[in-house]
Parts: structure tokens; C-alpha cells; sequence
């Protein structure tokens, strides 16, 4: 695995900001962001050479005090970071926090260890005494340290050396162990060397089969490609880790943080593998110790000697030689937000007097604490591994910490992971390319078992025939689909009616866990909860739990994603009637939703985006009938109430974080609960730094129904670049403003524009844009948009200019028939590219069938129409017909839903079809075709008939006497693949009938629309043939999902 390192600037000098930043009220933060405009950095800073540093004001204003301290660094590098926090602390009057910042400044240049003082601690010691009018001013002909060392050759910081002439020139590898190069001849050192050498070797050996011994015991799911051999390019990464900022001297607290599962322990563990088999640090250290936070954080009190001893050989460890040369020891400590969670409080972790002496018995989390606040070993070097959640707690108790960004797997990692799961890199690159559109999700597969969850869940048969689209639409959507499929046909010794309760008790011990922070359980744990052994046998075997490595019997979620998933499960599960008054769980939410939304707590974000992803409705349904659970309708219930609430509480409104609302609100893809939870909204100020808040504000802002102020800042890469898709709708808009906006697209790669629901009735505005003419614009949505038959002639020279457009949406808009008959003249121009085009609800009759008609007579581009929800009549139909008979008609989605017309429409639609075998989508939707009307189509629809692969019958007034004719049509057809019966009056033996059908092996049916209480029939009918099914059934037929959607 190759893993990618981001060096953050916080180490050196400017490392320590957090707590002051943090001290600062939410009016005080704001005041100090505006001091850092150049013009207001004037007043008090002098920067070098004049050169003002601009941090960009979408990411400023959304740094909270923690991302403030990163921005800082990065823009004042070297030590500048703290002069301009002092200056800035003056300029507000915080005396108390001048004062302190001024302590820290002096301690600072004063604990410089191996280093004599450079200009800048100079600079630094000036500015702590008040004199900050003249920092930064140098002689601009006095060269910076780094240029002296070069022309002098020779000269490097005491006590540092130049790593590159330490290692080795390359490690070999030979199946998966690492040779060693450049070793001394052990027999020509001197006698007293020889003893040291020897347990030195024999403690390298015990680490090398230690480390390996755990690495095997590690249960990867058994198709999960992991690779223990380390490349070249990744052992260069593990030479530079001492010196993550390349300035030739060596860091002495290396903290490497990253999200969970991307390879922090992996990085220590091939770091101490590597020391080990003497390829690496071998100048350096004399001794490297790894030291599991997770292992040891449960060991009763001991001392640091008896600690760093549990991996000696046989003899006492040479505790007295460590304790001589303590710059030659490395302390690997993994996992520390172990110890951090074993804390009651974050302020326990600088309490108590400093632990230095060595032999004293203590607690291990004290000792721990004590060695990473260099009070145990000062001299020594710290490599810490973290998950990004818990810096915050950690910073303030290092000294002069550099921080390593692990980003776990990179793009090319991604598509080699990915390639040998699939092997078709058509279909791989068609993977990728939709998971990059869900950002959460695209970060997330940096971790490997992400990746293996992803390509795991597509490759299971049930699901690899769904739209990929919705699978990946979301994250939450990606886990339910995965959990549900494996479960789907899983054979497991549980009655029904054990189902609910061990879904329940695997979602409270997720849940429990992530209260106490623990990742890892015990069997106690599980019994207490409930878990029986089949249940648990279940889960070893899809790879949902694994056994814990450094725990005997001991149980872990495979990924702690896995985990957070199935917390959030928990609040959503129904709970046994009896224990209903009793319930926790609407207090426990409202705590998570308060964390995360008004605290802005990163730690339980995943788990709230988790649990608004679980109100989407199919997804609901989906666990439903899979896992054999309920979800509960309290919970909607107990969240509006949350909202409305939260909406009341204006103590709230200053803190609370709309954007992340945003977030959770798009996880649910839910347009309902949106309104329902954004009613009471009337002023938001948006920060949109990248595409992820530009997709969650553009789902949300349009069901702000009350919102009269709303503050946009957009980061300046986002209008610099090519815009791809731009989406504007219910944002109050008129022609003027949208020229506003129309501007964005000069100069871009802009495909999709959606304006719906704005004021758009001057369309002229569009047609005399200077921008569209020349942006790719393939397809536009003005749905809604106040447009009337008068419109139609500015939209027909609107599309004859702009003659790429290929998708032209105008539904819900009166544009009658008067309208189209102006815009059929668009359509027949010869360099008309239009291919879709939807027409629903546009006040359309007779007439207007008859201008469409001969339109497709001439073009040849207009494959799908949309014309549902027009009273189009039978004559109408007969109109379209004249065209759709012909063979050479090009149409192949047709949508005449609602559009008034009966069983004689169907006959002309009938006849129509006999001799065009292109149409492949139809919608037939509420007519009153009767099953007459059905017959007629299905005599149609004979074997000859090649093309359609989804018919939509939905509400047709069609009864179980058309039954044997649809079965007739199902067992023959070798194309039809959905089909729609929601909302008919079948019965029992209708159904069985239809079921004879799908048994057979020429049916291809793979989703059918009947009603709810029916679904328990066809499982029965189709139980014989359960595992080769791969049919879909659907109680609802959501044209919003992209599961359904077949339009637009």
C-alpha cells in the first residue's frame, strides 16, 4: 500500500497557538479574522520585505480556532504566526492574553534544545518584550541560515546529520523480507561492543517476529488485496519521517495523524520493522521501542523501566545504558487517543506534579503522558500515531511537535485497488468517475478497507444491475446497500421473530462504544448486550466484526465506519413496545444532534451524517426487508421537534452550524424533510469552499421558504475554475439577477444549468446572453420559471444559436399550445441536437400532439419526450401515433402519464409499436386503459418486439383478468426488464399468475411494481428459485430516486 505524507506547518517555533485562539469568544474570533487583512496588518506588523500574506477570506471565515492555527502557520511560516497574534492581541486591548502569549514567546526560544539561537528566535524574544513595530525587518543582504550551510558545506546544527548520508542506498526485498545493506562486520568492533551488539541483535530479532506475528494475525477479509512489502518509494517516505520539512535537522516529536484505517499503525509498525532488520535510523537510534496505546492503556500501574522491558529477550533490559544515551532512543507510540479516552477530562492530561524517575510505579496512562511532555526522556525522539479527532487534545501537551498528515491511498492507489477487484478498466474508470461526485465518500476510500467495503458491495449480483448513481449517491447509501445484500439471502440459525432484538443489540454495543470511546469488546460485552452466537457467526463471516489483535476473545468492527453505521442504526431501530417509556434515545439524539450542529464536535459528525442518511426512504425500506427490522416513525417525529426547537432558541442562532445542517440534510436526500427541518430559517451566512458545500447548500437554500438574508462567500478557486454543472433553483432569481450569475460561466466547461423555480418570464435575458453561445452547455432545466407561450418564440431562437444543447427540461410552465407550435419550429431546424425534451405539465391539448408529430417526422436527433400531466385525449395520442408508427421515428423514451386518454389511445399506441421496434422507455401511467386497453399492448409486445425494456402501468384500472396476458408478454420478451403495476386491483391468483411467469428462465425481469401486501406472495411463489432471482420489488415507484428515475 502506498500512502501519501502532508506535512502540516505547525511544528517548530509556531506550534502552541490553539489555546489562545481557543480563549477568544465567538465576537472576538470574528475581530481578529479582520485583523489579518493586509490593510489591518499594516497598523502593528512590519513583513518581510514587504510582502503582506493574503489568507483567502471563504477559508478564513470558516476556520474555527483549530483550522485558524493551521492557516496562520501556513501564511506565517517560521515563527511570524506568533508576532502576528501578539500584534493583533494588542490592537484588541486582551491584555491578560499579551501577557501570556508574551510568557509563551520567551519559553519558547529558551527550550530550544541541540540549537543556538537563530535570527528569528532573536525576532521572537524582541516581540515578547512589546517591541513588535520592527519585527520581521531583516538586512536584505544577510543570507537566511539554510544558504549559509550550502556555501560553507559543512556547516549543520549541532547534533544533527544529514539524512541522506545515514541510510542505506536502497532496501532489497525477497519474498516479503527486507535484506540488510551496508551492515558493519560485527567481529572487527571492539570486545565491549560485542555483548551490546548481540542483545541489541537479539532484541531486533524478537521486534522483527513480533511485529510480523501480529501482522498475520490481522483477520483482512479474505478478497481484501493488502500488500505487507514495503516499495521503494514508501521506505524513502519512512527515511524522511524524522524530517518531515526537509530542513536537514531532525524533529524530536513527530505526531502522524489521519482518519481511521488509512495507515497510521501500518506506517509505525513498517517503521519499526524496518529499524529492525537494519535499514533504517540504524545512525540515529540504538533503540526503538513500539508501544500500543490500546495494549498497555488496560495494564495496572507499573514503571517506565518494567514498560519498556515487556519486549526484552530473555535477561533484564540495559536499563542504565538507555538511560545514558537517551537522544539514541525512539518511542513508537501508536494509537494515543487510547490514552486520551482513559482520561476523564482533557484537563487531566496536564494535571499532577512530572513523572522523571524511571522506576517509580504508576498509572500507565501518567507515565504515557509524562514521556510525550518530554518530563520522562527530554532528549528522546517521539513518533505518535492519532486519529484527527483527538489532536486537539494532544497539542497542548507536546514540545515543538511536527505534524504528519497520513492521506492513506492516493488516486493511483485507488484505480490499482479497484483493477484487481473488477479487471475492466472501462468498468473501473466508470466507478471511479461517479464516486469522485460524492466527496465524502471519494475521501473516505483513502482508507483501504473503505475501498474494499465499495468494491465488495458493487460486485455483489443484486446490486452490480442497480444504477450505479444511486448506489454511490450517497455514503450512507453505499453501507445500506452493502449490509442489506449480504443479509439478503443469508442463512443464519435465528428465528424471525430474533431478527429485531440482535439487530438492536449489535446497534446499542456500536453505539455504547462510541460513548465510552472504545473500539474493541469483550465477551462481557457482548453477552450483556444480548448478542447470540449464530448472530455473531454471521457477522465473522461477511467481515463486519473481526477478532482484536492485541485482546484475547475480544471483538472489533472491521472499520470503524462499520461502527459509526451501525450507531447510528440504533436511534433509528424500533424499540419494543414495553420498553418505549423507558427510552433514552430521544435524549440521546438530541445530545449528538447538539454536538455536532451546535458545538461543531468533528467526533460525532459521521454518526449524525449516518443517521440523516437512514431517513431516505428506500434505503429504509430496503433494511427493512432485508435485515428483518422495523424503523421506527418516532424518530422523524422527535427530530422536527428538535428543529422547531432549535428555530425558537435564539441563544442557538449565533452558534449554530447551518452549513453542517446542510450537510446532514443532503445525506438524507430526503425534499420533505428539508422543508420540514429549514421552515424556520430566515438568515444564513454560507461559506463554500468546495464542491461538497456547493452540492449541500444547492440542496438546501431552495427550502428556505422564509429566508430574506443570506450572506454567500465562495472560495475563489470554485469561480476560477471550469464550472462542470451549475444549479440555481428556488433562489429567487429574475432575468436581471441570473445575467449575474450567467457571468460565472465565462470561460468554463459549464454542461448542466439548472435555474427552475426563478421568475425567468423575460427569457430574452437568455437568448441575448453573450456567455452561452460559447460554453458547452449540453443540458438546461428552466422548470418552472414563469414561461408562457409568449416565451416560446425567444426559445426557439434561443435554441436554434445554441445549437449543442441536447436536454431542454420546461415543465411547469403554461405553455400551451399556441407555445409549442413556435417551438416545433426549433425543432425542425437541421442543426437541432435536441434529445431530450420535457414537456409535463405545460397545458397542453390535441393540438400540440400534432405540431410534436410532424416535428419528429423531420427530426432526427429528439429521442425521449416527456409530455406527462397534459390532457392530451386519445386524439392526441393518434396525433403522436402518426409519427411513432414510422419505422424510422427515432424516439425511444416516450412519457404520456396522466395525459387523459383510454383503452382507444392504447390501441393507436398499439398499432404504433407493430412497427417500430426503437421505443425502449414507455410510461403509460394513469389512463384509463382497462385491461382492453392492456391487451391490445400486449398483443404488441410479442417476441418480435426487441426493444422495450421498461413499461409503465401504474393506476391503468387494469384488473387480475389481464393478468395471463402480461404473463404471456413476461415469459416471451427477452427485453422487458422493469415494470411498473402499483396502484391496480391484482389479487393473489393475479399475482401467482405473474409469478409462473418469472419463474421461467426467458423471463428477464429484474424490478416489479406491486403493491406491498402482494410482496409476501411472490416471495412465497418464487421461493423455489430464491438464489438465481435477481428481482427487485417496489411498493413505491419514486420518479425523484435515481433508482426510478427514468426522465432527465
Amino acid at each position: 500500500m502506498s500512502f501519501s505524507v502532508t506535512t502540516w506547518a505547525d511544528g517548530g517555533t509556531n506550534q502552541g497557538l490553539l489555546p489562545y485562539l481557543a480563549a477568544l469568544d465567538q465576537y472576538q474570533l470574528e475581530e481578529f479574522k479582520l485583523c489579518l487583512e493586509p490593510r489591518q496588518l499594516m497598523d502593528f506588523w512590519s513583513a518581510p520585505q514587504g510582502h503582506f500574506p493574503y489568507i483567502p477570506w471563504a477559508n478564513l471565515r470558516a476556520a474555527d480556532p483549530f483550522n485558524l492555527s493551521f492557516l496562520l502557520d501556513e501564511h506565517f511560516p517560521k515563527g511570524q504566526a506568533w508576532k502576528v497574534v501578539l500584534g493583533v492581541f494588542q490592537t484588541m486591548n486582551l491584555t491578560s492574553l499579551c501577557e501570556e502569549v508574551r510568557a509563551k514567546m520567551k519559553g519558547n526560544v529558551q527550550t530550544q534544545e541541540l540549537q543556538g539561537p537563530t535570527q528569528e528566535d532573536v525576532e521572537m524574544l524582541e516581540a515578547a518584550a512589546g517591541n513588535v513595530q520592527t519585527q520581521g525587518c531583516q538586512d536584505p543582504n544577510q543570507k537566511e541560515p539554510e544558504e549559509l550551510e550550502e556555501e560553507t558545506g559543512n556547516m549543520q546544527t549541532q547534533g544533527c546529520q544529514d539524512p541522506n548520508q545515514e541510510e542505506p542506498e536502497e532496501p532489497e526485498e525477497e519474498t516479503g523480507n527486507v535484506q540488510v545493506q551496508g551492515c558493519q562486520d560485527l567481529n572487527q568492533e571492539e570486545p565491549e561492543m560485542l555483548e551490546e551488539a548481540d542483545h541489541r541483535r537479539k532484541y531486533r530479532e524478537k521486534m522483527t517476529a513480533k511485529l510480523l506475528e501480529t501482522w498475520d494475525k490481522i483477520d483482512w477479509p479474505k478478497d481484501h488485496v493488502y500488500i505487507r512489502n514495503t516499495s521503494e518509494g514508501e521506505h524513502e517516505e519512512l527515511q524522511r519521517l524524522l524530517d518531515p520539512k526537509r530542513t536537514r535537522t531532525q524533529a524530536q516529536t513527530i505526531v502522524v495523524v489521519g482518519r481511521a484505517g488509512v495507515g497510521k499503525t501500518t506506517l509505525a509498525m513498517q517503521a519499526m520493522l524496518h529499524w529492525a532488520n537494519g535499514v533504517l535510523f540504524q545512525e540515529k537510534f540504538s533503540y526503538v521501542f513500539f508501544l500500543s496505546c490500546h495494549k498497555i492503556r488496560y495494564m495496572k500501574e507499573t514503571s517506565f523501566a518494567e514498560l519498556i522491558s515487556l519486549d526484552w529477550p530473555d535477561s533484564d533490559a540495559p536499563i542504565e545504558e538507555f538511560m545514558s544515551q537517551p537522544e539514541k532512543l525512539l518511542f513508537i507510540i501508536d494509537g494515543f487517543e487510547e490514552i486520551i479516552i482513559s482520561e476523564p477530562s482533557s484537563e487531566s492530561l496536564n494535571d499532577g506534579s512530572p513523572c522523571t524517575d524511571w522506576y517509580q510505579e504508576l498509572p500507565v496512562t501518567k507515565i504515557l503522558l509524562s514521556l510525550v511532555k518530554k518530563e520522562l526522556v527530554p532528549l528522546a525522539t517521539l513518533l505518535i500515531t492519532i486519529k484527527n479527532c483527538f489532536v486537539i487534545d494532544l497539542k497542548p501537551s507536546l514540545v515543538n511537535p511536527c505534524f504528519v498528515q497520513i492521506t492513506g491511498f492516493t488516486e493511483e492507489d485507488l484505480w490499482v485497488y479497484f483493477m484487481r477487484h473488477f479487471e475492466d478498466s472501462r468498468e473501473v474508470e466508470k466507478i471511479l468517475q461517479q464516486i469522485r461526485k460524492n466527496e465524502n465518500l471519494f475521501h473516505s476510500c483513502s482508507a483501504p478497507m473503505v475501498c474494499w467495503t465499495v468494491c465488495s458491495c458493487l460486485k455483489l449480483s443484486k446490486v452490480r444491475y442497480y444504477d450505479l448513481q444511486s448506489i454511490t449517491q450517497t455514503t450512507t447509501s453505499l453501507y445500506a446497500y452493502f449490509f442489506s445484500n449480504l443479509f439478503s439471502t443469508a442463512e443464519v440459525d435465528l428465528a424471525d421473530e430474533s431478527w429485531p432484538g440482535q439487530w438492536r443489540a449489535l446497534c446499542n454495543l456500536a453505539m455504547e462504544g462510541l460513548w465510552s470511546i472504545n473500539f474493541t469488546f469483550d465477551r462481557e460485552d457482548t453477552e450483556l448486550e444480548g448478542l447470540e452466537v449464530p448472530f455473531i457467526d454471521c457477522l465473522y463471516k461477511f467481515n463486519i466484526i473481526q477478532k482484536g489483535n492485541d485482546c484475547r476473545g475480544c471483538i472489533t468492527f472491521t472499520h470503524l465506519s462499520f461502527q459509526e453505521f451501525f450507531a447510528a442504526m440504533s436511534f433509528v431501530l424500533e424499540e419494543p413496545r414495553e420498553l418505549l417509556p423507558h427510552s433514552t434515545k430521544p435524549q440521546e439524539m438530541k445530545i449528538l444532534l447538539r454536538d455536532v450542529l451546535l458545538n461543531k464536535e468533528a467526533y460525532w459528525t459521521p454518526v449524525v451524517l449516518f443517521f440523516f442518511g437512514l431517513f431516505k426512504k428506500n434505503l429504509a425500506r430496503e433494511l427493512e426487508d432485508t435485515l428483518h427490522c422495523k424503523m421506527s416513525p418516532r424518530v422523524m417525529e422527535e427530530l422536527l421537534k428538535w428543529g422547531e426547537e432549535l428555530g425558537k432558541a435564539e441563544s442557538a442562532s449565533l452558534q449554530f452550524h447551518v452549513l453542517q445542517l446542510f450537510h446532514c440534510l443532503h445525506e438524507s436526500q430526503e425534499e420533505d424533510l428539508a422543508k420540514k427541518m429549514l421552515g424556520h430559517i430566515f438568515e444564513v451566512d454560507l461559506n463554500i469552499p468546495g464542491d461538497e458545500e456547493l452540492q449541500a447548500s444547492s440542496f438546501c437554500l431552495k427550502h428556505c421558504k422564509r429566508l430574506n438574508k443570506l450572506r454567500l462567500s465562495v472560495s475563489s478557486h470554485i469561480l476560477e475554475r471550469d464550472l462542470e454543472i451549475l444549479e440555481l433553483e428556488s433562489c429567487g432569481l429574475t432575468h436581471q439577477t441570473c445575467q449575474l450569475f450567467l457571468k460565472l460561466t465565462e470561460n468554463t466547461s459549464l454542461s448542466f444549468l439548472s435555474l427552475g423555480d426563478n421568475d425567468l418570464s423575460d427569457v430574452k435575458s437568455l437568448r441575448e446572453s453573450s456567455t452561452l453561445p460559447t460554453c458547452p452547455l449540453k443540458q438546461l432545466s428552466l422548470e418552472k420559471c414563469s414561461l408562457s407561450a409568449a416565451s416560446c418564440q425567444d426559445l426557439a431562437l434561443f435554441l436554434t444559436s445554441i445549437q449543442h444543447i441536447t436536454r431542454l427540461c420546461l415543465g411547469f410552465n403554461q405553455l400551451q399550445d399556441d407555445g409549442i407550435k413556435l417551438l416545433c419550429a426549433a425543432l425542425t431546424h437541421p442543426k437541432c441536437a435536441l434529445e431530450r425534451l420535457e414537456l409535463w405539465f405545460c397545458q397542453l391539448g390535441a393540438p400540440s400532439c400534432r405540431y410534436l408529430s410532424d416535428a419528429l417526422l423531420q427530426n432526427r436527433s429528439l429521442a425521449h419526450l416527456n409530455l406527462s400531466k397534459n390532457r392530451l385525449g386519445d386524439e392526441g395520442v393518434k396525433f403522436l401515433c402518426e409519427a411513432l408508427g414510422r419505422p424510422d421515428c427515432n424516439l425511444q423514451s416516450l412519457n404520456l402519464s396522466g395525459c387523459s386518454f383510454t383503452r382507444e389511445g392504447c390501441r393507436e399506441l398499439a398499432n404504433a409499436l407493430k412497427h417500430n421496434h426503437n421505443v425502449k422507455i414507455l410510461d403509460l401511467g394513469q389512463n384509463d386503459l382497462q385491461d382492453d386497453g392492456v391487451k391490445l399492448l400486449c398483443e404488441a409486445l410479442k417476441p418480435s418486439h426487441r426493444a422495450l425494456h421498461t413499461l409503465g402501468l401504474a393506476k391503468c384500472n387494469v384488473t387480475t383478468a389481464c393478468c395471463q396476458h402480461l404473463s404471456s408478454v413476461l415469459s416471451s420478451s427477452k427485453s422487458l426488464v422493469n415494470l411498473n403495476l402499483l396502484g391496480n386491483e391484482l389479487d393473489h391468483d393475479g399475482v401467482k399468475m405473474l409469478c409462473k411467469a418469472l419463474r421461467k428462465s426467458t423471463c428477464r425481469l429484474q424490478k416489479l411494481g406491486i403493491q406491498k401486501d402482494l410482496h409476501s406472495v411472490v416471495r412465497e411463489e418464487m421461493q423455489p428459485s430464491q438464489e438465481e432471482l435477481c428481482l427487485k420489488l417496489k411498493c413505491a415507484w419514486d420518479f425523484n430516486d435515481l433508482e426510478d428515475k427514468w426522465w432527465w
